[in-house]
């Protein structure tokens, strides 16, 4: 069952035409749209399971400017908690994308969803460069429990038609999205700044003011004793 929803995924990234229509069959004009993007920049798809090797993944997408390493989890609940096998696939993920600068990605699969039921998460490294960086802005990373335990939520992911979309439109609309995240990232931290500046100033105002009052009262204590 698992191959099935693996293959339905390779067919997409690879921009076969059949298997993209396939897909977007239940899903909204813009998402057939954007993931219709996938069939003009295609992947070169490749199956790693069984391979003998942790952290390859289910599957290798590699294209001339990017290349990743998939693991695709199939779920009929949105919520998948990784433990046992299941983490040491992670855990082996994130060594492999710290090993070779990679971006390793976990594509999830909810069943019984209409329109887009795929969902994209990343899997978190500190040495990404270039367009991997660049990326990686936008791309949500695995949601955390209290313990600080990563797990998969599908409802906290990137819907597949976005991801496709992010990936595989033309050069000049990538860069305008990757200028335009850059930007709001700039701007959230300018806002963060300000508000951190106000509060700062409101602080230092507050302390005027007590040093004031205080500086009043004392006063008004040595005219009494006189």
């Amino acid at each position: 069952m698992s191959s099935q929803y693996e293959r339905e995924l390779r067919q997409v990234i690879a921009g076969v035409p059949a298997g993209v229509e396939a897909v977007i069959k239940s899903c909204t004009e813009q998402q057939k749209e954007k993931m219709r993007l996938a069939i003009k920049r295609p992947f070169l798809v490749v199956r790693a399971a069984g391979s003998g090797m942790e952290g390859t993944g289910d599957l290798l997408a590699l294209r001339g400017d990017i290349c990743f390493p998939i693991e695709v989890k199939t779920t009929k609940a949105s919520k998948l908690y990784l433990s046992g096998r299941t983490m040491d696939q992670y855990l082996a993920m994130v060594n492999e994308g710290q090993r070779c600068n990679l971006m390793p990605l976990y594509a999830h699969r909810r069943k019984g969803i209409r329109g887009d039921s795929w969902m994209i998460f990343r899997v978190e490294t500190n040495n990404l460069k270039g367009r991997l960086r660049q990326l990686a802005k936008s791309i949500p990373p695995f949601p955390r429990n209290r313990n600080g335990t990563p797990y998969l939520n599908w409802q906290d992911g990137m819907p597949l038609h976005k991801f496709i979309a992010l990936v595989c439109s033309n050069a000049a609309e990538q860069n305008q999205t990757l200028h335009n995240l850059e930007v709001r990232a700039i701007r959230t931290d300018i806002a963060a700044q300000l508000d951190v500046s106000k509060i700062v100033e409101e602080q230092v105002s507050a302390a005027d003011e007590i040093k004031n009052q205080t500086e009043i009262f004392a006063e008004l204590a040595r005219r009494r004793s006189r």
